[in-house]
């Protein structure tokens, strides 16, 4: 061995060491603040008011559909919430919208060949019946245009029980979503393993999803103009949940103006609605009563959304942002869609304030207007702030509310876009969070590594770089504001609650409410305080024209 030469490797390396050291700051992990984090646990896990929040939200308040004196009156509840913990800067911003609507009676009933109460609920937006009204039921499909000659001359007076879709249909030989048979979900260790898993496919709505709704908004008018026409008594659909639960979302002209309102449509339960087309079947005659009570308010107040802010210091032009959607559906309180959402995003708000954080970055809280209408609150939002598109080309098009526009180009790029560094989004019921959807940003994906780490003996420990694009937060990245959703433990959502009548108070777990808002508060509060600006994906750009 030559032990000079030797000396002289080993020697040799201490530059290079000199050297890794010196770069070990470009590698640094992103700091987090344990102190604070345990200001924010000690608020959020022993003094918390999540569940109060909720409970006066969904009893006090009760449903809030867009537009309805329910939703106006959410609006004023949150902005007296907000302030009654210290927020200085509370305010709302209006937002374009139609006729509001709300019901107060439903009936209906099987007068013969039996007698029965029959579990149903009108469409939100559905014309009432004036008093009870009654008629014989009538079987037929209604998918399409192309099913309108078959049903012609043959409605007058009568209540339409629609066929349901062949994905919809049930019986004792389909098979059952296994969601059904686990209606109670928690992510174990293999469903979070899952979640860290990219998958390549997947991403989006699939194919031309604006053409689809297009379709489906012009079928709309069709259909409920045909049934005036043809002097429909009420239609009866199927609800798409077993069970005796009640899937109802909107119908008639959704509230806008100019639209048809078509006739009185109700959404009945499975066995109901199976005992009378059933009976229809074996050709029995079956008599219905319905009474439906609704009112359509065209002279409503203004639809806003919900902002409270805690100010910023040496960076307050910038924005940290988190929301959830203030509107539910009627069926139930909203307490999970989105209600949940909303006192966890307002209780990160109550322990920031009440620790008397003073971060660098402005916190802006959000509560949205009209996200089951097509996220209509936070793209009003972003147009205004962040981005806008121009005008489609095609003057019918254009003609249209613009969430069923084609994406058009350039993005025309906001002042206020450079200043919002991230929006946080929560909209998937009441389960803890489990960890973070990254929305394939590689950077942030470390960041939040780091984040949530003093919240793994809480369960939240998973971040994905999948995407999702269901709900507000798509509003920021459609235009290239870094902006993310949160996973959480699904519980009864998918399976019981999302868009249901079942969708109240009951349903929460006040547990999981508590860990979420300590979560999200401590993310926002790193958000604010960061050094450097949060990591950004490429902006969109246009899709590559085909040769």
């Amino acid at each position: 061995m030559n032990l000079f030469a030797s000396r002289s490797r080993r020697l040799g390396l201490i530059p290079l060491l000199l050297l890794l050291i010196g770069a070990l700051p470009l590698f640094a992990a992103e700091p987090v603040d344990h102190a604070m984090v345990t200001r924010i646990r000690q608020e959020g896990l022993r003094r918390s008011q999540v569940m109060e929040t909720l409970t006066a939200l969904t009893e006090e308040v009760g449903p809030r559909l867009t537009g309805s004196p329910g939703y106006i009156a959410a609006t004023a509840w949150a902005e007296e919430r907000f302030r009654g913990w210290g927020f200085e800067r509370v305010y709302q911003e209006e937002i374009p919208f139609g006729e509001g609507w709300s019901f107060s009676r439903t009936s209906v009933h099987a007068l013969a060949p039996f007698a029965a109460p029959l579990h149903a609920l009108p469409l939100a937006w559905s014309v009432g019946t004036d008093g009870p009204v009654r008629g014989p039921a009538i079987r037929g499909r209604l998918a399409s245009e192309a099913d309108f000659e078959a049903l012609r001359g043959k409605l007058r007076g009568k209540v339409l029980f629609i066929d349901p879709e062949p994905e919809e249909v049930r019986g004792p030989a389909a098979p059952r979503d296994p969601a059904e048979e686990r209606p109670y979900r928690r992510y174990d260790e293999k469903g979070l393993a899952d979640l860290e898993t990219y998958r390549i496919s997947g991403w989006g709505f699939g194919g031309d999803w604006a053409t689809r709704a297009r379709k489906r908004w012009d079928f709309s008018e069709a259909r409920n103009r045909f049934l005036v026409e043809e002097g429909a008594l009420a239609t009866v659909e199927k609800s798409t949940r077993p069970h005796g639960i009640l899937y109802v979302v909107g119908g008639g002209g959704g509230g806008v103006p100019g639209r048809s309102r078509g006739v009185p449509g109700l959404v009945m339960a499975e066995a109901p609605y199976g005992r009378v087309t059933r009976a229809l079947d074996a050709g029995r005659e079956v008599e219905i009563e319905i009474d439906v009570a609704a009112t359509f308010h065209p002279d409503r107040a203004p639809v806003g959304n919900v902002f409270a802010e805690i100010p910023g210091t040496d960076r307050r032009e910038e924005i940290v942002m988190a929301g959830a959607h203030l509107d539910s559906w009627h069926a139930g309180t909203g307490a999970t869609d989105n209600g949940a959402g909303v006192a966890i995003v307002m209780e990160a708000a109550r322990i920031l304030e009440a620790i008397g954080v003073k971060p660098r970055r402005t916190i802006r809280f959000a509560l949205w207007a009209a996200e089951e209408q097509g996220l209509l609150g936070s793209r009003a939002y972003a147009k205004a702030h962040l981005a806008s598109r121009p005008a489609p080309a095609d003057p019918e098009e254009a003609a249209l509310p613009d969430q069923l526009w084609r994406e058009t180009w350039p993005l025309q790029l906001k002042p206020g876009h450079a200043k919002h560094s991230v929006y946080f989004n929560l909209d998937t019921g009441s389960g803890r969070i489990r960890g973070i959807s990254a929305m394939d940003n590689v950077a942030a994906a470390e960041i939040f590594r780091a984040w949530l780490a003093p919240f793994a003996d809480l369960g939240a420990t998973a971040v994905s770089l999948r995407g999702g694009a269901g709900t507000d937060h798509a509003s920021f990245d459609g235009v290239g504001v870094p902006a993310f959703g949160f996973i959480q433990d699904g519980l009864e959502y998918m399976s019981r609650t999302w868009h249901s009548d079942l969708d109240t108070l009951e349903r929460a777990s006040r547990e999981d409410l508590m860990q979420a808002a300590t979560v999200m508060a401590s993310f926002l509060y790193h958000a604010a305080m960061r050094d450097e600006p949060f990591p950004r994906k490429p902006l969109p750009e246009a899709p590559a024209k085909a040769n």
